[in-house]
């Protein structure tokens, strides 16, 4: 990817990298705080189970809705119109129902095993005396979530790239190195923290620069003549940008991304660290809300989009964001909503960064190299483990990586199908076995990357959704006849 033309004068860029860097700094400060209250291995990657309602709701949207929030769904908007709305609905209900459903059992049953990870958390419910549990969920955490920390550093390079008008390498160098930093200082306490005030940063920028955009362009009505002249079947919600009735496929599709909540690694940490149980109903309303703000503000950028620059006025429809505050906006506040652009990679990268940190210190460092090893000696191989895994997806941003949607959207199938009908069923079905768990999640994660590979009728329905059902239906049926089996020998 070449260095972008930026619109901003050079001046302009000059007080946007000062905002930028205030940022920065602010947040590295956040992770040396955290690097003082980090003593155990329990501080460094569940922060003690301390965190309080506002942290840990704020902390699970933002590291849950990433840099798509604010390029993937705009330009999915700008692209096709309110078609893609049902993806957005799909999102709210999926966290809604992974807040009732998930939140506070897997808090008290975490606690009473002592599963500081989901490895473990796995490991210790169905006493698996094989590990083979805990590496089956190591491989897929580490696989999927190279791919979702390289979707963060390719927005992040789009951002620099479209910005300060550098080369994409330095971007992405620039993004990683940040994250890195106050990541590997501060551990989950740092990043929680940081993650609070970047959620906060996130929806005031969503909410914020369509109603500016509106208001300078002569009110609603005029904004929604704009966008039915540019895209007559903006709109329509059952209707293609092409004028095409929408398939079941795509509308299925696209609800089902709401399954991929049950299953995200670090949306449940944040359920595992709340300080209690009491809490959950809070840090609920409070997530919801969050969730249900953004989202509205994230489809009326992609909306303003098409009033402003008309439908396909851009390269890259994944930079309407970026594009609608270069053209409307003072430095200033443009410097302060690209900043948070910054803060939604950097609050779903840091999270993700911490939980491969978990998986290589807990389940394979400590699990099979050195059971003895000292809470300071894994604390400090889970901050070596940031910088490796930065490196590596740093390097597959910089190889060629697919768009922002695309890269979220493998992960986001991969986790939902592999662990989510696991952990559902292990929660609430008391017949759910090891043998079970194991067969669900090889079932899950096996077909949402066989089903990526195919192509054509069927196959167009989203990977997570025949994963999530294939996955369900083998650990119950596995769970069946081996619980039957065990009874009739005995």
């Amino acid at each position: 990817m070449d260095a972008a033309e930026s619109s901003f004068s050079m001046n302009d860029q000059l007080i946007i990298v000062l905002l930028f860097s205030v940022y920065i700094v602010g947040m590295i400060g956040i992770g040396l705080v955290g690097y003082l209250r980090t003593a155990t291995l329990g501080d460094y990657l569940l922060g003690g189970r301390k965190m309080g309602a506002f942290v840990t709701a704020l902390s699970a949207g933002a590291s849950d809705m990433s840099g798509w929030l604010l390029m993937g769904l705009p330009g999915a908007i700008f692209a096709a119109g309110l078609s893609e709305l049902w993806l957005g609905i799909g999102l709210l209900c999926g966290s809604w129902l992974c807040w009732m459903v998930v939140a506070s059992p897997l808090r008290r049953a975490s606690e009473e095993l002592g599963a500081l990870t989901i490895s473990d958390y796995f490991e210790f419910r169905f006493n698996d005396k094989s590990r083979i549990l805990r590496l089956l969920t190591a491989a897929f955490i580490l696989f999927f979530f190279m791919i979702y920390t390289t979707a963060g550093l390719v927005a992040g390079g789009k951002l620099f790239n479209s910005i300060f008008s550098i080369s994409y390498p330095v971007a992405v160098c620039i993004g990683t190195a940040t994250i890195i930093i106050y990541t590997m200082i501060g551990g989950f306490i740092a990043v929680c923290w940081t993650d609070a005030v970047q959620g906060v940063l996130m929806v005031g920028a969503l909410l914020a620069v369509p109603i500016l955009v509106v208001w300078n362009g002569g009110g609603l009505e005029s904004t929604w003549t704009d966008v039915i002249e540019n895209s007559p079947s903006a709109f329509a919600l059952f209707t293609n940008v092409d004028g095409g009735k929408l398939s079941t496929i795509s509308l299925i599709s696209s609800v089902g991304w709401g399954l991929g909540y049950f299953g995200m690694p670090h949306i449940l940490t944040r359920f595992m660290a709340i300080s209690s149980v009491d809490k959950v109903p809070l840090a609920r309303r409070i997530a919801i809300g969050w969730t249900t703000l953004s989202l509205i503000g994230s489809i009326c950028v992609g909306l303003v989009g098409i009033a402003v620059f008309g439908h396909g006025g851009l390269a890259d429809g994944e930079t309407v964001f970026i594009a609608l505050i270069q053209k409307a906006f003072h430095p200033v506040f443009a410097g302060i909503c690209l900043a948070a652009i910054l803060a939604a990679i950097m609050s779903t990268a840091d999270s993700q960064l911490l939980v491969c940190t978990s998986v290589i210190t807990e389940d394979i460092y400590r699990t099979f190299f050195k059971r003895d090893a000292s809470e300071s000696e894994l604390v400090m191989v889970g901050r070596a483990s940031v910088l490796v895994i930065s490196m590596i997806a740093a390097g597959m941003a910089l190889s060629g990586a697919r768009g922002v949607m695309d890269l979220v959207s493998y992960a986001w199938a991969g986790f939902g199908a592999a662990f989510g009908p696991v952990l559902i069923l292990s929660l609430y079905w008391k017949r759910m076995s090891s043998i079970s768990a194991i067969s669900g999640m090889i079932a899950g994660g096996a077909t949402v990357i066989i089903w990526k590979q195919l192509h054509g009728g069927i196959f167009e329905l989203y990977e997570l959704i025949p994963g999530f059902i294939i996955a369900t239906l083998t650990a119950l049926i596995f769970g069946y006849f081996v619980n039957n089996r065990k009874q009739c020998s005995s």
